[in-house]
């Protein structure tokens, strides 16, 4: 059976071309060698890249919505039959019929084009909760394929360039007549010399052995947004992977990796942290100093604030930053109360609590009822009989 392309690429068979590369550089950048280096993975990479080669070619696409396999696979299916009819009438004649070539030579479908676009590349860089919300311009290293500066992406030694390729004249593809009782069936597939590129280099450049393209290692400054976040990722644009024949370079996407704070966790554009603070503190109320992201402040606590009380600092959160990459106000700081009751107490602490309690009423104690009324269980039960 043909091959799928459309599934493979994951689009429908009336995707537009855009579609279709939207499609290839999310799967590539998913599935490269340099980001996924398990076997499957790079199998699955081969595949899809096969797929979008076709699939980004007109004259290859209208094969392939033919019925046909334009990398060689007979079209139909089973047995070495003529999936379109008889006596002599195959792929290649319907091909020419479509695209306009005399005679039965296979017809005037074009080479693959040397000159391919690049893949995206992936890389992940560590972030501590301060740099994420003021942002920061960072100088990292990355290693992709660049242009080859000796021959400018024609991948030819100096002084040279490509030829005709002897076997498939030019046309990027050979044919095959395969003859049966029912008749006929002419394949096409790559020219296996050129591999579909229609022409050869007799003198390959010394340096990228005729590839275009070399892997090095270089700096470039990576500028971070205020207001990111884990797992986001910023994009580059054509700092890619330059493709094969000097093709234009793909994106390079910049993966943030938020660092776990000591004292605030996260939740979007908003921090919360717990302040503890001593019973008596809680009952008293205080100014207390707090360290934001933004430097010391003051928080002032009002007299008798309960445990878990919760207060808001309007504004004291990280940068709100929306998918236009711009920055929409900040979030809030949300500060949870911890009061902490004293365990050890010596002779006089505890005497000075218990003359408090007198002080207060507070010797005797109730159960508080699930409405929140005074009164104690036994007290209510009472009261419950006695109507």
């Amino acid at each position: 059976m043909a091959r799928d392309y459309y599934g493979t690429l994951g689009v429908r068979q009336d995707a537009t071309s855009e579609e279709i590369k939207r499609a290839y550089r999310k799967l590539a950048r998913e599935l490269h060698p340099d980001v996924n280096p398990d076997e499957a993975a790079q199998a699955r990479f081969r595949e899809v890249t096969a797929a979008y080669e076709v699939l980004s070619d007109p004259q290859k696409r209208k094969i392939v919505d033919l019925g046909g396999d334009p990398l060689g696979t007979p079209a139909g299916g089973g047995g070495g039959r003529d999936p379109f009819g008889g006596a002599g009438f195959g792929l290649g004649d319907i091909m020419d019929a479509f695209f306009g070539a005399a005679g039965g030579g296979g017809g005037a479908r074009g080479p693959r084009s040397r000159v391919q676009p690049g893949s995206d590349a992936l890389l992940r860089i560590q972030m501590t909760l301060e740099e994420c919300a003021t942002g920061v311009s960072r100088e990292i290293a990355v290693e992709t394929a660049i242009l080859c500066d000796l021959c400018r992406g024609s991948g030819c030694a100096k002084g040279s360039s490509p030829i005709t390729c002897d076997t498939c004249g030019g046309r990027g593809e050979v044919q095959s007549v395969q003859r049966s009782f029912l008749g006929q069936v002419v394949t096409a597939r790559a020219c296996p010399t050129c591999r579909g590129l229609g022409e050869v280099i007799p003198e390959p450049c010394s340096q990228c052995a005729g590839e275009g393209r070399v892997r090095a290692r270089r700096t470039i400054t990576a500028k971070i947004p205020p207001g990111v976040a884990d797992g986001m990722r910023v994009r580059l644009s054509g700092q890619g992977e330059v493709g094969p024949g000097g093709g234009p370079a793909g994106d390079l996407y910049v993966e943030v990796e938020e660092l776990q704070h000591a004292t605030f966790e996260r939740a979007g554009a908003d921090l919360h942290c717990t302040l503890r603070v001593p019973m008596t503190t809680a009952a008293l109320g205080a100014v207390l100093p707090l360290d934001t992201l933004d430097g010391p402040v003051e928080l002032e606590l009002e007299p008798g604030t309960q445990p878990e009380t919760e207060l808001v600092m309007s504004g004291r959160g990280l940068p709100r930053l929306r998918s236009t990459g711009r920055v929409d106000g900040r979030g809030d700081l949300h500060v949870h109360i911890e009061v902490e009751v004293p365990t050890r107490l010596d002779a006089r602490q505890t005497e000075l609590l218990r003359e408090l309690a007198v002080l207060r009423g507070e010797e005797e104690h109730t159960l508080a009822s699930a409405n929140g009324r005074a009164g104690g269980l036994f007290s209510r039960l009472r009261s419950r009989h006695t109507r």
